[in-house]
């Protein structure tokens, strides 16, 4: 995992990104923060579980069904599978020694 600060790499509304094996950040004090890391690792970790390229196809695929689904770019965006996982588990440091292959579909939400 590498750590790379870049405001512009970021887009509008966000702090980061995860992008195997890259972690984007806008912030340089976020490299401290604990949380935010282990949020993005999550993302690393299913990106590695469903070999980075079809992730971010998941990825796409759902944000279109949960904006049409929502209405709304923010609820849709945190209702996604792998933001699901990563939010609710961001403030355990230790869920990734634990965690099980593909736990992001124990987040799918079918309503």
């Amino acid at each position: 995992m590498f750590l790379i600060v870049s405001k512009y790499l970021i887009p509008k509304g966000y702090r980061g990104m995860a992008v195997f094996p890259f972690v984007l950040m806008k912030y340089d004090f976020d490299k401290t923060n604990g949380v935010f890391v282990n949020h993005e690792k999550i993302h690393l970790r299913q990106q590695l579980e469903l070999l980075i390229i079809p992730f971010f196809i998941w990825y796409v695929f759902e944000f279109l069904f949960r904006l049409i689904q929502y209405k709304n770019k923010d609820l849709a965006y945190r209702n996604i599978s792998f933001e699901r996982e990563a939010y609710s588990n961001e403030t355990n440091l230790n869920y990734l020694k634990n965690r099980s292959f593909f736990r992001f579909l124990n987040y799918i939400k079918l309503k």
